[in-house]
């Protein structure tokens, strides 16, 4: 019967079979200001698909005119030291002049725009219209057998109004994603 080698020589072991102690994911909004030229959303867009990170949301519209900027509001998951790659992998781009993580700051405000368009008669009706009032929901189209309501606020003030339709006859859904911004004075 042979005995193990002592010769110092560690058993190799792979990456997969290690044991981790990884953080729990989070989700994360980042606010990132770039050059308003063709071209910028594929080289941000690219680094996250480049290395395999998700896009939950994602928003881009020109900020300012006279600087030549747009801001792209930009929802992701992954644990704190994926996020903080993704935020140096971000401020590293030639393209952009710089990015805030919104969920970090406690002056951050997230808003979401939905359109929803429900059926429903009768019961279902009313029941859609009072959750509407609840919600602060606007009807912007009615006819006899459907609404469509326009709804602001936090992604998770939506969902639970989404949650609250499904049952009452939800039809469609389009939504803008998160925009972001921050309190105060301060850019």
């Amino acid at each position: 019967m042979s005995t193990p080698s002592t010769s110092g020589n560690l058993p190799s072991q792979s990456a997969y079979e290690m044991t981790h102690t990884d953080s729990a994911e989070q989700r994360a909004t980042f606010a990132v200001i770039v050059d308003n030229e063709p071209g910028v959303l594929h080289r941000v867009v690219g680094l996250f698909a480049g290395r395999g990170y998700n896009i939950e949301s994602l928003t881009v519209a020109e900020t300012d005119k006279r600087a030549h900027t747009s801001r792209i509001t930009i929802v992701t998951s992954g644990t704190p030291e994926v996020l903080e790659q993704i935020r140096a992998q971000l401020d590293k781009t030639v393209c952009v002049r710089g990015v805030r993580d919104v969920t970090k700051d406690p002056l951050g405000v997230e808003r979401e725009l939905a359109l929803v368009k429900v059926k429903g008669t009768g019961e279902h009706r009313i029941e859609a219209l009072r959750l509407a009032e609840i919600f602060r929901a606007n009807v912007i189209d009615t006819n006899l057998d459907s609404f469509v309501f326009e709804l602001t606020g936090a992604p998770g003030k939506i969902d639970k109004f989404l949650d609250l339709m499904r049952p009452l006859g939800l039809v469609e859904l389009s939504r803008t994603g998160v925009l972001s911004i921050t309190r105060g004075t301060e850019a």
